[in-house]
């Protein structure tokens, strides 16, 4: 199926590794232009360079407010067009309500919720019709992940912002959608798991309660976004779509 990527050009954050950069692979491979970010410098250019020359790194925080303008001046300047932002950041530190600091909470809101908001607010000044926002969130979006507090209280939020903008932007012809990674072998999902006492066990006991009874891959999760983010999706816009292997069963 060809899904319309080829020369559109993409923001993708947080995409030196995981699930962000899962999606800019699968969006270069189907002719995509994407300027990528990341907080090292290093780490960016080498990811950057793995994905050829329809790539370009830029060393951004989210938290910073002057990150998003960069961003999509970088997009004009390198690729000469914008159609679109994935907005993918990485995980704000696990506990429990009380092990989380008050400086915890402050910034990860300010990377995680908004950060994400700047992005998007920019993007939305930027983007013509047929552009699209996408967000990467969490399962926690419908139900809490015991250990995860923070990120329990802050992207449930991004859903409710995520749907709201999607009313907004609709009659301009804009998308906005929000992605639901369940289990996926990423790093992170492999820190969280190496904080029990025995991160086989945990895993085997995770996979049990997955119908399809396995952890995802990343790159199952960047085909579905990069799907998502296509001009052949042009008819989804305000949905949250969980990619978590049959975990949430509710509609």
């Amino acid at each position: 199926m060809d899904l319309g990527l080829k020369d559109r050009v993409y923001v993708v954050t947080g995409a030196t590794r995981g699930l962000g950069n899962a999606t800019a692979r699968e969006l270069v491979a189907d002719g995509a232009k994407v300027v990528i970010t990341g907080r090292d410098e290093k780490r960016v250019a080498d990811a950057a360079a793995e994905l050829g020359p329809n790539a370009v790194g830029v060393a951004v925080d989210n938290a910073d407010d002057e990150a998003p303008g960069r961003l999509i001046a970088a997009a004009r300047e390198h690729f000469g067009g914008f159609h679109g932002v994935l907005v993918s950041v990485g995980g704000p530190p696990p506990g429990f309500v009380a092990d989380n600091t008050d400086e915890q909470w402050r910034a990860a809101f300010e990377s995680v919720f908004l950060g994400a908001v700047r992005v998007a607010r920019a993007a939305a000044a930027e983007l013509e019709a047929g552009g699209v926002i996408g967000f990467v969130l969490s399962g926690s979006v419908y139900e809490p992940i015991p250990g995860l507090t923070v990120s329990n209280g802050l992207r449930p939020g991004l859903a409710g912002f995520a749907k709201s903008i999607a009313d907004e932007l609709g009659p301009r012809g804009i998308r906005v959608v929000g992605l639901l990674p369940g289990r996926i072998a990423t790093d992170r999902m492999r820190e969280l798991d190496a904080l029990s006492a025995d991160p086989e066990a945990t895993r085997a006991a995770n996979e049990s309660r997955i119908p399809l009874r396995r952890y995802g891959v990343p790159e199952e999760f960047g085909r579905v976004a990069a799907f998502v983010l296509s001009p052949a999706a042009s008819y989804v816009t305000g949905v949250m779509v969980p990619v978590d292997g049959g975990t949430r069963h509710g509609f």
